[in-house]
């Protein structure tokens, strides 16, 4: 059936409204209530003092770490990533002689909870964030399936991941984000660029550069990727 010009143009309307529509107001919500405690363009102070005293962690890459579905989810019920939160030094304190540190929760700010309509638009927004970055390269992790015994090995024993990332749910607090939703949460590229160089996404980051070889840096990699919150290991 043939359509007229004023007809093409109606459809194209229906499809291309509400679209930019989304995008304008997934933008607002960024600027609105995300700007404040996240850099959403790439900081001009790489200083160490910029990253001492950060409310949050920096979004300007946000597109080429997080997978969109994941986002979407979070933001609609936000669960702590990072059990003492970003700035973990001013909330932990000394346990009782011979234990563990504790994390004062008292001192840890609760992250907004978005509707399903406006998680879905700063999810989108967020996803275009450092599309265009050179920090992650495409096909960084060359994929496959991994010895999971001897990635676990490395993660736990090897390459000391655990002492400060958290693989199972229920243990300890940890120094970094827990990595047990780290299939569901993190492109592989981007975990895979990060493990190889983390100062080269936060220059002044505690997180070591471990000198891996490809190899190992791609057992982790592929490792990390199979911890899912639902049916992963």
């Amino acid at each position: 059936m043939k359509r007229t010009r004023a007809q093409f143009v109606t459809i194209l309307a229906a499809v291309l409204v509400p679209a930019l529509t989304h995008a304008g107001k997934g933008e607002e919500i960024l600027q609105s209530q995300c700007s404040s405690c996240h850099a959403l363009s790439k900081p001009e102070d790489t200083s160490l003092d910029r990253l001492l005293n950060r409310k949050g962690p920096d979004l300007y890459y946000a597109g080429v770490k997080f997978n969109k579905e994941w986002l979407v989810r979070w933001l609609q019920a936000p669960t702590r990533i990072r059990p003492a939160g970003v700035m973990y030094r001013k909330v932990v304190k000394a346990g009782p002689a011979g234990s563990a540190d504790v994390v004062d929760e008292s001192l840890l700010p609760s992250h907004m909870k978005l509707s399903a309509e406006d998680a879905a638009a700063a999810a989108e927004a967020l996803a275009a964030l450092g599309a265009d970055s050179p920090l992650v390269t495409k096909g960084a992790f060359k994929g496959g399936a991994p010895n999971v015994m001897m990635a676990s090995l490395l993660f736990n024993k090897l390459r000391g991941c655990s002492s400060c990332h958290a693989a199972k749910p229920g243990e300890p607090p940890h120094s970094g984000p827990e990595l047990y939703t780290a299939g569901d949460r993190l492109k592989p590229d981007f975990v895979a660029e990060y493990i190889r160089d983390p100062q080269k996404f936060d220059p002044h980051i505690w997180m070591p550069k471990l000198e891996l070889n490809d190899g190992d840096i791609q057992k982790l990699t592929g490792y990390l990727m199979t911890l899912k919150q639902e049916g992963g290991k």
